[in-house]
């Protein structure tokens, strides 16, 4: 297993907060990370299927999973 990179620990910091408006998310991903949307989600998918990510933040990464898998059953 390899550990996870400085990037991928501030896509899951950032996803851990919470957002108080619309599109403060989206800004914080663009100003922080230098990131588009499609690339920080990108990233985060591949997270929630790595052992690294669950073991550094199990709470997180299983709440997500969750959230996609019951969008992916939706479609």
């Amino acid at each position: 297993m390899s550990e996870l990179t400085d990037r991928e620990l501030a896509v899951l910091a950032l996803e851990s907060r919470t957002w108080r408006t619309t599109g403060a998310k989206e800004r914080a991903v663009r100003e922080e990370l230098d990131l588009s949307a499609t690339r920080y989600y990108q990233i985060l998918n591949r997270l929630l299927d790595r052992q690294e990510a669950l073991a550094h933040a199990p709470v997180l990464v299983n709440r997500l999973r969750r959230v996609r898998d019951a969008k992916r059953a939706e479609r």
